[in-house]
């Protein structure tokens, strides 16, 4: 929590009794000097103090200023009884003292001080007012029903685009709710020899969405058009239950413990394997860089993997992880990278585990662990703020909201009746959705406004799919 601030009066009082600012680099207190040197030697210097000028005074006129008051009060009844008297004493008083009614006078203008050091020092030292805490609503903004929702910890199946439009599967249909206007529109129901759908994620032009399926294939859809556009097969053994984007390359991640690189643009789309996990990938976020991809599996592993570490075979078979951590104690499914410093990685354990680990990925070090008390499904990192929310299992069932790095809880947010098993954040950053196993998709405003919106870059993604018609 930030500290609560002070007075301003109090900070003054503390600063003139403590005198912090006049300690620091062995700096010492101003003492007014008391040489009678000047720097304009036809000057007279006093030191500290500033005595009057005899030569400008007329000690008469002071005299009889001083005395004039109990004059008055001794001739009051007179005065007030002659009127005309009291008119020829103030006449006489016009003429004699020509309006002067000063009793010491200076010759020059008293010098100002040379260092104004107590008032400088208080005003330089003051601390800055703290930051306001933003107002974090407790409540959801918006709840919207969510049947059929699967309730596996392993599986992905919600992503918000850069379009402004969220994809959700429930069951063996692909829904999209665009935010802008509200409404819903069905994508696609598979086979179900085919679903259920196991893991979606849009491509980074928020146009294109690509979707895991139970039966090992990868669709890849066309949203401005609801057109399927080609589907990805002999990729898996097994289901896809983790799906990340790196421009044109879709990372997949199945239950046979296999990581793909495919690129989408051409025919044999496999291009690179990973492979260092022993069961089921349910993890995979690519580094804002595009350089490191971490995976997380159900075999309690976290590998840290590089670009230039890839297998161009995918038969080769040998590992080329960067890092191989072993430090959780359950699946690792919750991972987000951090959006101001590009190596920093917070992870997440499941039930056994219940611990939010933050990683140096350039070095493999384990910076911090903290234990959340419950399953870890899911983590977001605030784009305008140093925070990260989390979303849990029993038995709260909530979303927490960490300040980053000291992890001092900011709120809990509750609502879901069940595990919140998939969050998602919009694309300016301000509000996450969290859908959980009550069949529920609830959107928070958690995160705030952003000190200024930026438009979500499009140009550079505009030409992944054009070589789509020509695939046979």
């Amino acid at each position: 929590m930030d500290a609560g601030s002070h007075s301003i009066s109090s900070e003054k009082n503390s600063a003139a009794v403590h005198r912090p600012p006049l300690q620091e680099a062995g700096s010492r207190p101003y003492m007014p000097s008391l040489s009678t040197t000047s720097r304009n030697p036809s000057a007279k210097c006093y030191g500290d103090r500033f005595i009057p000028d005899r030569s400008a005074m007329d000690m008469d006129l002071a005299h009889y200023l001083l005395t004039e008051t109990k004059k008055d009060k001794e001739n009051a009844a007179a005065l007030a009884a002659s009127p005309s008297k009291e008119a020829y004493r103030r006449l006489l008083a016009e003429k004699l003292l020509n309006n002067r009614t000063r009793i010491l006078a200076f010759r020059n203008k008293p010098p100002e001080a040379e260092n104004v050091f107590a008032a400088d020092a208080v005003s330089s030292h003051q601390p800055k007012p703290a930051k306001q805490r933003r107002y974090i609503p407790q409540s959801a903004e918006r709840t919207l029903d969510a049947p059929d929702l699967v309730d596996d910890y392993y599986l992905n199946l919600m992503d918000w685009g850069s379009s402004n439009v969220l994809s959700i599967a429930l069951g063996d249909t692909m829904y999209l709710w665009d935010a802008s206007s509200g409404s819903t529109s069905e994508l696609v129901t598979v086979e179900e020899d085919n679903g259920p759908i196991t893991s979606v994620s849009w491509a980074p032009d928020g146009r294109h969405l690509a979707i895991g399926l139970n039966s090992s294939d990868i669709q890849l859809w066309d949203t401005s058009s609801n057109r399927l556009l080609r589907t990805l097969k002999g990729v898996h053994e097994s289901r896809v239950g983790s799906l990340a984007w790196n421009n044109n390359i879709l990372t997949t991640g199945g239950m046979d413990g296999r990581i793909v690189n495919n690129d989408v643009r051409i025919r044999d789309h496999a291009v690179q394997t990973y492979q260092g996990h022993s069961q089921e990938v349910c993890g995979l976020k690519w580094s804002g860089s595009g350089q490191q991809l971490a995976s997380g599996g159900n075999d309690n592993l976290l590998h840290i993997w590089d670009v230039s570490m890839a297998s161009s075979m995918p038969s080769a078979g040998r590992n080329q992880w960067l890092h191989r951590l072993e430090d959780h104690t359950a699946a690792v499914k919750a991972l987000a990278w951090c959006p101001f410093q590009s190596n920093l990685l917070a992870t997440g354990g499941g039930g056994s585990d219940r611990c939010i680990k933050f990683w140096n990925t350039h070095t493999g070090a384990c910076l911090n662990s903290v234990d959340t008390g419950s399953q870890v499904c899911s983590l977001l990192w605030n784009k305008n703020e140093r925070e990260l929310l989390s979303s849990h299992g029993f038995t709260q069932n909530q979303l927490t909201l960490w300040k980053y790095p000291s992890m001092v809880k900011m709120a809990e947010l509750t609502g879901h009746t069940s595990r919140v098993l998939f969050m998602a954040q919009s694309p300016d950053g301000c509000t996450v959705a969290s859908a959980a196993a009550d069949e529920t998709l609830r959107f928070w405003n958690v995160f705030g406004a952003p000190e200024a919106a930026k438009p979500a870059p499009k140009a550079s993604h505009t030409g992944m799919f054009n070589s789509f018609n020509h695939i046979r």
